[in-house]
């Protein structure tokens, strides 16, 4: 139904691509920040993860900016496979191998440097998702060591983040400026899609008739 209107506005010269994709990203956004502060919230206290204003807030920030990304992918994936459950597989699909590479089932240098560690894991957006989680966490944090491996003894955050291979060379907010940076690429190439590729796509299906 938004398509059919969004195509008939279109035609009309009311707007164009840029603005019902800017437009529509911005309207759903409320909706979405609803659907992840309620249920972020919960989980966060729950769970008993790192008390402060600060925390919680990247928390649920980076949480929204994964969604949106989502979104925004899915609407790139919607513009070229217009069938609806063939839509969801092939999202389904790109999320699998993204979360694979994302470096949280393997750590970063297990994973096989041909396709898997490079690209595919610098292009996932779950690795930057990942890391900021685990530096909000734990990085400034203290934490007493397994009593069975040396008693009396602290373990700082660093040396957790360490273990987990995260790269520290840059802090928490430029992994939350990389998945906003992403957001925006997806929001244009959804236009370049739409403007081109869906286009073409129809004249083939038209051809093949």
């Amino acid at each position: 139904m938004k398509e059919m209107v969004f195509m008939r506005e279109r035609l009309s010269g009311h707007y164009g691509v840029t603005e019902f994709v800017v437009s529509n990203t911005i309207s759903s956004t409320p909706c979405l920040a609803v659907m992840i502060i309620i249920p972020g919230t919960v989980l966060y206290y729950l769970t008993g993860l790192t008390r402060g204003a600060g925390h919680f807030v990247y928390f649920v920030t980076m949480l929204c900016m994964c969604t949106l990304l989502v979104e925004s992918m899915m609407m790139i994936i919607a513009v070229v496979v217009p069938d609806f459950l063939m839509g969801i597989v092939v999202g389904a699909g790109l999320q699998g191998v993204m979360m694979l590479n994302g470096g949280f089932f393997r750590l970063p240098n297990e994973l096989p440097k041909p396709v898997w560690r490079y690209p595919c894991y610098y292009i996932s957006f779950h690795k930057y998702a990942v890391q900021g989680f685990y530096k909000n966490e734990f990085a400034g944090q203290t934490f007493a060591s397994d009593q069975l491996v040396m008693a009396n003894s602290m373990i700082t955050g660093h040396q957790v983040l360490e273990t987990l291979q995260v790269e520290m060379w840059y802090p928490k907010w430029v992994n939350l400026a990389i998945l906003f940076g992403m957001t925006q690429d997806d929001v244009l190439c959804n236009r370049q899609v739409a403007e081109r590729v869906r286009p073409r796509l129809r004249g083939m299906k038209c051809s093949l008739k």
